[in-house]
């Protein structure tokens, strides 16, 4: 309301740009009235709504390369926030030297991040270089390396690695302290035990109509039926899950909305341990795929070897499914970060795998539930009931009963 700036545009991970920012552009009072384009999808999408008049812009941050090189249109953006700042840590990737190009034109920039040196402090020059154009640490990260690292790991010539001079953390803190600001949510506001939150995902409308219809009719085409209510919830769930069984027994892909979700959550943990519960053997096999294909560490918890691997950290995932490793584990000593994929109708099981990390013997300030969730289904009943607004059986039984029109 100062009228410094009027053009903002904001680089954000695809799925942060696409739900999370317009949602929260919507939520608080004092920017409810500021006007926003999200710039995702084909090029002809991205151009289309980086034209509209608006106040905000939004772009994934993939595409910071091609809106400042192969866009056509000015980059005339006063102000740019980064959201996840991180990933501009090395200096080498395009979307880091596309931005550089352009910031001397930027009045005020902005980058957030809760991991700001994933693997060290040699990942602070790249983001403060956008930030402040040099003026901290430096134009080059040669001069940075030299004046605040030795060499680690060499062979010969060759440097793998390197670590702080004595002294250099502080002095780079010291650095960059006057624009850098630490908000951590227990030193403002009271923090529970246990937090627990959720991770929307939206199906898009083909999936939708199939999910209507399957609710509607208790059939879906000619391969999938459901006999009877309880019969249709299971199949409801596995459709919001992203894949559901056809009527001789084989696993149907629908969308991999969660998939993607669980790696967003996996890549933010930048290492530590997440523990994943799942339901369905088809959703199991399409996690193990997506993991495999990214690169993760990760095991079934489903023996004593398993299980001390992931309690002495050796494992970055843990899959566990809540009727079998639901009852009497202790996972604590593992992590402290619990997702799940897809929601059980069973409260009993529900709190008592939530009980695996959320227990006596638990090292970490506090234990986080993260629920994924496809809007607009049958997770966000389920949820409801078993998140403690409704805290028996007969009122999960009730929720379920409303969403399959009982």
């Amino acid at each position: 309301e100062s009228f410094e700036v009027s053009k903002v545009l904001i680089i954000a991970p695809i799925r942060v740009a696409t739900n999370t920012w317009p949602q929260e552009l919507t939520k608080w009072d004092h920017v409810r009235d500021l006007t926003f384009s999200v710039a995702v999808g084909s090029a002809r999408q991205r151009l289309d709504a980086l034209k509209k008049k608006a106040d905000i812009y939004i772009v994934n941050r993939e595409n910071t390369k091609w809106l400042i090189d192969e866009s056509g249109l000015p980059f005339d953006y006063e102000m740019v926030i980064i959201d996840e700042l991180s990933s501009f840590k090395s200096n080498q990737a395009q979307r880091f030297k596309a931005l550089l190009k352009v910031r001397p034109r930027v009045k005020r920039i902005v980058g957030l991040t809760g991991t700001p040196a994933p693997n060290g402090l040699m990942d602070l020059w790249a983001q403060f270089r956008i930030l402040d154009m040099g003026e901290r640490l430096g134009r080059f990260i040669t001069r940075y390396r030299t004046d605040y690292f030795l060499p680690d790991r060499t062979n010969g010539q060759i440097v793998f690695s390197y670590k702080p001079r004595p002294g250099a953390e502080q002095a780079i803190y010291t650095k960059i302290s006057d624009i850098t600001i630490s908000m951590q949510a227990k030193d403002h506001i009271k923090m529970p035990e246990l937090v627990s939150s959720s991770v929307m995902v939206t199906m898009n409308d083909k999936e939708t109509i199939l999910y209507r219809n399957l609710k509607k009719d208790l059939v879906l085409g000619s391969e999938i039926t459901a006999a009877n209510a309880a019969v249709l919830c299971g199949k409801l769930c596995q459709l919001a899950n992203g894949c559901i069984y056809t009527d001789d027994g084989n696993p149907m892909p629908v969308h991999s909305h969660k998939l993607d979700a669980l790696e967003d959550i996996i890549e933010a943990s930048n290492g530590k341990t997440v523990l994943v519960a799942y339901w369905y053997k088809h959703d199991l096999q399409r996690i193990r795929h997506r993991l495999d294909s990214i690169g993760v560490n990760y095991r079934e918890l489903t023996d004593q070897a398993s299980i001390a691997a992931w309690n002495n950290k050796e494992i970055q995932v843990g899959l566990i499914h809540p009727a079998s490793a639901g009852h009497g584990l202790n996972l604590q000593s593992g992590g402290h970060h619990l997702v799940w994929f897809g929601l059980t109708w069973s409260l009993e099981y529900y709190q008592q795998t939530v009980a695996r990390l959320y227990r006596q013997g638990q090292r970490s300030d506090t234990v986080v539930v993260q629920h994924i969730i496809t809007a607009g289904t049958i997770d966000e009943r389920i949820l409801k009931a078993i998140s403690g607004k409704a805290a028996t059986q007969e009122d999960l039984v009730k929720a379920v009963k409303t969403e399959v029109g009982l």
